[in-house]
C-alpha cells in the first residue's frame, strides 16, 4: 500500500473486523472478508506497514475497575506553552484522550478518576501550570455513549 493510496473494499473489511474485536486471529478475519487466511495475513501486514493498523486494544470497563469519575477538561493556554500542557495531561495517567481543538479553547482531555478528591488534585496541578490561562471542567454526569467506532471508510 502506498502511502497515498486509499483502502480498498478487502482492506476495509479488515479494519472493520478488527474494530469489532481487536483481538481476532487472522483466521477470524479472514472469515469476517471472505477471504482466504493468507490473503488476510498479507493484507493486515500491509495495512500495519501502512500505519493504518497498529496494536489492539481492551475495551476497559472504567467503572469496574475503580475509575467511576469521569470528567471533560476544557483549557485555554499560552500558545508558547501548548506542547508542555498536552504532555504534561498525557503523562497524569489519568486522561484517556487529549486533544488539540479550535475555537475559544486549546486543548480539550477526557479523564478517568477514581474519586473527586483524585480529580480536584488533577484540577489543582493543571490551573497550577504556568501556561494555563483559564480552566472549565465538566462533570460527566451520565455516559450516553463511549468507545464507539466509525465505519471505515468514514460514511458522508
Amino acid at each position: 500500500m502506498d502511502s497515498d493510496s486509499t483502502l480498498d473494499d478487502l482492506d476495509e473489511r479488515l479494519v472493520s473486523a478488527l474494530q469489532a474485536d481487536g483481538r481476532a486471529t487472522a483466521s477470524d478475519l479472514a472469515r469476517a472478508a471472505d477471504v482466504a487466511t493468507s490473503t488476510a495475513t498479507r493484507r493486515l501486514r500491509r495495512l500495519e506497514a501502512a500505519g493504518v493498523v497498529a496494536g489492539s486494544r481492551p475495551d476497559v470497563d472504567y467503572d469496574a475497575v475503580g475509575y467511576d469519575v469521569t470528567a471533560v477538561f476544557r483549557l485555554d493556554v499560552d500558545g508558547e506553552g501548548l506542547a508542555d500542557v498536552v504532555e504534561d495531561l498525557r503523562e497524569t495517567g489519568r486522561m484517556v484522550g487529549v486533544y488539540e481543538v479550535t475555537g475559544s479553547d486549546d486543548v480539550v482531555a477526557i479523564g478517568k478518576f477514581a474519586s473527586t478528591d483524585e480529580l480536584n488534585a488533577r484540577i489543582r496541578a493543571v490551573q497550577a501550570h504556568d501556561s494555563v490561562r483559564s480552566l472549565t471542567v465538566n462533570v460527566v454526569r451520565a455516559v450516553a455513549a463511549e468507545g464507539d467506532v466509525p465505519p471505515v471508510p468514514a460514511d458522508e
